[in-house]
Protein backbone atom coordinates (compact mmCIF):
# COMPACT_ATOMS: atom_id res chain seq x y z
CA UNK A 1 0.00 0.00 0.00
CA UNK A 2 1.07 3.61 -0.56
CA UNK A 3 2.64 5.39 2.38
CA UNK A 4 0.02 7.66 3.96
CA UNK A 5 0.37 11.42 3.81
CA UNK A 6 2.00 12.89 6.88
CA UNK A 7 1.60 16.47 7.88
CA UNK A 8 4.67 18.72 7.65
CA UNK A 9 5.16 22.17 9.18
CA UNK A 10 2.17 24.46 8.94
CA UNK A 11 3.87 27.82 9.47
CA UNK A 12 4.64 29.97 6.45
CA UNK A 13 7.01 32.46 8.04
CA UNK A 14 9.73 34.02 5.92
CA UNK A 15 12.52 31.94 7.50
CA UNK A 16 10.92 28.64 6.52
CA UNK A 17 10.12 29.58 2.94
CA UNK A 18 12.32 28.04 0.28
CA UNK A 19 10.58 29.77 -2.63
CA UNK A 20 8.81 33.09 -3.04
CA UNK A 21 7.55 34.22 -6.46
CA UNK A 22 5.95 37.65 -6.66
CA UNK A 23 4.35 39.46 -9.60
CA UNK A 24 6.04 37.27 -12.21
CA UNK A 25 5.52 38.15 -15.86
CA UNK A 26 7.26 36.04 -18.50
CA UNK A 27 6.88 34.93 -22.08
CA UNK A 28 8.43 34.52 -25.47
CA UNK A 29 8.50 36.42 -28.76
CA UNK A 30 4.82 35.72 -29.41
CA UNK A 31 3.70 37.29 -26.15
CA UNK A 32 3.30 36.84 -22.41
CA UNK A 33 2.60 33.42 -20.94
CA UNK A 34 2.66 34.41 -17.26
CA UNK A 35 0.92 37.57 -16.08
CA UNK A 36 1.49 38.30 -12.41
CA UNK A 37 2.12 34.91 -10.79
CA UNK A 38 2.43 34.82 -7.00
CA UNK A 39 3.55 31.59 -5.35
CA UNK A 40 5.32 30.40 -2.20
CA UNK A 41 6.65 27.04 -1.01
CA UNK A 42 7.69 26.25 2.55
CA UNK A 43 10.40 23.87 3.69
CA UNK A 44 8.54 20.73 4.69
CA UNK A 45 5.82 21.27 2.09
CA UNK A 46 4.88 19.61 -1.20
CA UNK A 47 3.04 21.92 -3.61
CA UNK A 48 1.41 20.39 -6.69
CA UNK A 49 1.18 22.82 -9.60
CA UNK A 50 -1.81 21.96 -11.77
CA UNK A 51 -3.12 23.34 -15.04
CA UNK A 52 -4.14 22.31 -18.54
CA UNK A 53 -1.63 21.86 -21.35
CA UNK A 54 -0.06 25.16 -22.46
CA UNK A 55 -1.15 26.89 -19.24
CA UNK A 56 2.41 28.03 -18.49
CA UNK A 57 3.54 25.48 -15.89
CA UNK A 58 6.83 24.70 -17.65
CA UNK A 59 7.45 28.40 -18.34
CA UNK A 60 7.06 29.12 -14.62
CA UNK A 61 9.43 26.31 -13.64
CA UNK A 62 12.00 27.46 -16.21
CA UNK A 63 11.90 30.96 -14.69
CA UNK A 64 12.46 29.52 -11.21
CA UNK A 65 15.39 27.46 -12.52
CA UNK A 66 16.96 30.52 -14.14
CA UNK A 67 16.54 29.10 -17.64
CA UNK A 68 14.21 31.91 -18.74
CA UNK A 69 14.52 35.53 -17.68
CA UNK A 70 11.16 36.99 -16.62
CA UNK A 71 9.95 40.34 -17.94
CA UNK A 72 9.05 41.50 -14.44
CA UNK A 73 8.66 40.23 -10.91
CA UNK A 74 10.89 38.57 -8.33
CA UNK A 75 12.00 35.04 -7.53
CA UNK A 76 13.65 34.34 -4.17
CA UNK A 77 15.05 30.92 -3.27
CA UNK A 78 16.02 30.37 0.37
CA UNK A 79 16.31 34.11 0.89
CA UNK A 80 18.46 34.70 -2.20
CA UNK A 81 17.19 36.74 -5.12
CA UNK A 82 17.60 34.81 -8.37
CA UNK A 83 18.26 38.10 -10.16
CA UNK A 84 20.73 39.61 -7.69
CA UNK A 85 22.46 36.51 -6.31
CA UNK A 86 21.91 33.76 -8.86
CA UNK A 87 24.75 31.54 -7.63
CA UNK A 88 23.43 31.34 -4.07
CA UNK A 89 19.83 30.91 -5.24
CA UNK A 90 20.68 28.11 -7.65
CA UNK A 91 22.89 26.48 -5.03
CA UNK A 92 19.77 25.80 -2.96
CA UNK A 93 17.80 24.49 -5.93
CA UNK A 94 17.48 21.02 -7.40
CA UNK A 95 15.81 21.20 -10.82
CA UNK A 96 14.68 18.14 -12.77
CA UNK A 97 15.69 18.83 -16.35
CA UNK A 98 13.71 17.49 -19.31
CA UNK A 99 14.86 13.90 -20.00
CA UNK A 100 15.39 14.65 -23.69
CA UNK A 101 17.93 17.36 -22.78
CA UNK A 102 20.34 14.92 -21.14
CA UNK A 103 23.64 14.42 -23.05
CA UNK A 104 23.54 11.20 -25.09
CA UNK A 105 27.34 10.82 -25.23
CA UNK A 106 27.89 10.71 -21.46
CA UNK A 107 27.17 7.84 -19.10
CA UNK A 108 24.77 8.24 -16.23
CA UNK A 109 27.65 8.18 -13.77
CA UNK A 110 29.51 10.90 -15.69
CA UNK A 111 26.39 13.09 -15.64
CA UNK A 112 26.07 12.65 -11.88
CA UNK A 113 29.75 13.36 -11.30
CA UNK A 114 29.68 16.53 -13.42
CA UNK A 115 26.56 17.80 -11.64
CA UNK A 116 28.07 16.92 -8.26
CA UNK A 117 31.25 18.85 -9.08
CA UNK A 118 29.20 21.85 -10.22
CA UNK A 119 27.47 21.83 -6.82
CA UNK A 120 30.82 21.70 -5.03
CA UNK A 121 30.47 18.08 -3.92
CA UNK A 122 33.49 15.82 -3.64
CA UNK A 123 31.41 12.84 -4.74
CA UNK A 124 27.86 11.73 -5.51
CA UNK A 125 26.07 11.83 -2.16
CA UNK A 126 24.95 8.58 -0.53
CA UNK A 127 21.26 9.48 -0.59
CA UNK A 128 21.29 9.73 -4.40
CA UNK A 129 23.20 6.46 -4.76
CA UNK A 130 20.72 4.73 -2.44
CA UNK A 131 17.80 6.03 -4.49
CA UNK A 132 19.53 4.82 -7.66
CA UNK A 133 19.57 1.35 -6.13
CA UNK A 134 15.86 1.56 -5.27
CA UNK A 135 15.18 2.70 -8.84
CA UNK A 136 17.11 -0.36 -10.16
CA UNK A 137 19.17 2.27 -11.96
CA UNK A 138 22.61 1.14 -10.75
CA UNK A 139 23.18 -1.26 -13.71
CA UNK A 140 22.63 1.69 -16.07
CA UNK A 141 25.18 4.01 -14.43
CA UNK A 142 28.00 3.13 -16.82
CA UNK A 143 25.92 2.98 -19.99
CA UNK A 144 25.58 5.91 -22.36
CA UNK A 145 22.52 8.08 -21.84
CA UNK A 146 21.72 7.79 -25.55
CA UNK A 147 20.90 4.11 -24.98
CA UNK A 148 18.38 4.87 -22.21
CA UNK A 149 14.61 4.55 -22.48
CA UNK A 150 12.43 7.54 -21.56
CA UNK A 151 11.80 6.11 -18.10
CA UNK A 152 15.50 5.52 -17.46
CA UNK A 153 16.31 9.09 -18.52
CA UNK A 154 13.59 10.31 -16.20
CA UNK A 155 15.21 8.46 -13.30
CA UNK A 156 18.55 10.11 -14.08
CA UNK A 157 16.93 13.55 -14.28
CA UNK A 158 15.43 13.06 -10.82
CA UNK A 159 18.71 11.82 -9.36
CA UNK A 160 20.49 14.89 -10.76
CA UNK A 161 17.87 17.16 -9.17
CA UNK A 162 18.44 15.59 -5.74
CA UNK A 163 22.23 15.91 -5.73
CA UNK A 164 23.57 17.90 -2.82
CA UNK A 165 20.37 17.75 -0.74
CA UNK A 166 18.80 20.95 -2.14
CA UNK A 167 16.35 22.85 0.04
CA UNK A 168 14.00 23.30 -2.92
CA UNK A 169 13.28 20.57 -5.48
CA UNK A 170 11.45 21.60 -8.66
CA UNK A 171 10.14 18.86 -10.96
CA UNK A 172 8.13 19.00 -14.19
CA UNK A 173 5.98 15.89 -14.80
CA UNK A 174 8.71 13.79 -13.19
CA UNK A 175 6.60 10.62 -13.20
CA UNK A 176 6.17 10.51 -16.99
CA UNK A 177 7.68 7.29 -18.32
CA UNK A 178 8.32 5.75 -14.91
CA UNK A 179 7.11 2.22 -14.28
CA UNK A 180 4.65 1.89 -11.36
CA UNK A 181 7.26 0.51 -8.98
CA UNK A 182 9.73 3.32 -9.64
CA UNK A 183 6.96 5.91 -9.43
CA UNK A 184 6.01 4.61 -5.98
CA UNK A 185 9.65 4.69 -4.86
CA UNK A 186 9.92 8.33 -5.91
CA UNK A 187 6.62 9.37 -4.31
CA UNK A 188 7.61 7.77 -1.00
CA UNK A 189 11.12 9.22 -1.12
CA UNK A 190 9.94 12.78 -1.76
CA UNK A 191 7.17 12.48 0.83
CA UNK A 192 9.57 11.25 3.51
CA UNK A 193 12.03 14.06 2.76
CA UNK A 194 9.28 16.68 2.89
CA UNK A 195 7.71 15.28 6.05
CA UNK A 196 11.11 15.35 7.75
CA UNK A 197 11.34 19.08 6.94
CA UNK A 198 14.47 18.59 4.87
CA UNK A 199 13.17 20.32 1.74
CA UNK A 200 10.23 21.75 -0.12
CA UNK A 201 8.94 20.29 -3.38
CA UNK A 202 7.25 22.06 -6.28
CA UNK A 203 5.90 19.52 -8.78
CA UNK A 204 4.05 20.35 -11.99
CA UNK A 205 1.73 17.44 -12.69
CA UNK A 206 -1.50 16.26 -14.27
CA UNK A 207 -1.73 13.37 -11.81
CA UNK A 208 -4.52 13.73 -9.28
CA UNK A 209 -3.07 10.76 -7.40
CA UNK A 210 -0.20 13.03 -6.38
CA UNK A 211 -2.62 15.67 -5.13
CA UNK A 212 -4.84 13.18 -3.32
CA UNK A 213 -2.17 11.15 -1.54
CA UNK A 214 1.06 13.09 -1.30
CA UNK A 215 0.73 16.87 -1.68
CA UNK A 216 0.26 19.36 1.13
CA UNK A 217 -1.16 22.09 -1.09
CA UNK A 218 -2.20 22.51 -4.72
CA UNK A 219 -2.30 25.51 -7.05
CA UNK A 220 -4.10 25.81 -10.38
CA UNK A 221 -2.41 27.88 -13.10
CA UNK A 222 -4.78 29.34 -15.71
CA UNK A 223 -4.46 32.22 -18.14
CA UNK A 224 -1.05 33.15 -16.83
CA UNK A 225 -2.09 33.46 -13.18
CA UNK A 226 -2.67 31.28 -10.14
CA UNK A 227 -6.45 30.98 -10.40
CA UNK A 228 -7.06 28.84 -7.31
CA UNK A 229 -5.17 27.35 -4.40
CA UNK A 230 -6.13 24.54 -2.03
CA UNK A 231 -4.56 24.56 1.43
CA UNK A 232 -3.98 21.56 3.69
CA UNK A 233 -7.44 21.69 5.27
CA UNK A 234 -9.21 22.01 1.92
CA UNK A 235 -7.30 19.09 0.42
CA UNK A 236 -8.03 17.02 3.52
CA UNK A 237 -11.75 17.73 3.11
CA UNK A 238 -11.65 16.72 -0.56
CA UNK A 239 -9.83 13.51 0.33
CA UNK A 240 -12.45 12.66 2.92
CA UNK A 241 -15.38 13.33 0.59
CA UNK A 242 -16.91 10.44 -1.35
CA UNK A 243 -16.81 10.13 -5.12
CA UNK A 244 -14.97 12.47 -7.47
CA UNK A 245 -14.92 15.62 -5.36
CA UNK A 246 -11.34 16.52 -6.23
CA UNK A 247 -11.88 16.14 -9.98
CA UNK A 248 -15.11 18.15 -9.73
CA UNK A 249 -13.39 20.91 -7.74
CA UNK A 250 -10.63 21.20 -10.33
CA UNK A 251 -13.10 21.20 -13.21
CA UNK A 252 -15.21 23.90 -11.55
CA UNK A 253 -12.16 26.07 -10.86
CA UNK A 254 -11.03 25.74 -14.47
CA UNK A 255 -14.45 26.55 -15.88
CA UNK A 256 -14.90 29.57 -13.64
CA UNK A 257 -11.65 31.30 -14.58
Amino acid sequence: MDEPLREGPTSMDAKSRVLVVRGLHAGYDKGLVLSGVDLAVDRGEWLALLGPNASGKTTLLHCIAGMLAPCAGTIVICGHSLREDAMAAKGALGFGCAPESLPDLLTGRQCLEIYAAAKGLAAINDEVLALAEEFAFAPMLDRFVGSYSLGTKQKLAVLLALLGEPALVVLDEAFNGLDPGSALVLKRHLRSQVSAGRRGVLLATHSLDIVERYSDRAALLLNGRIAREWNRAELAALRAAPGEELEMALAAASAGS
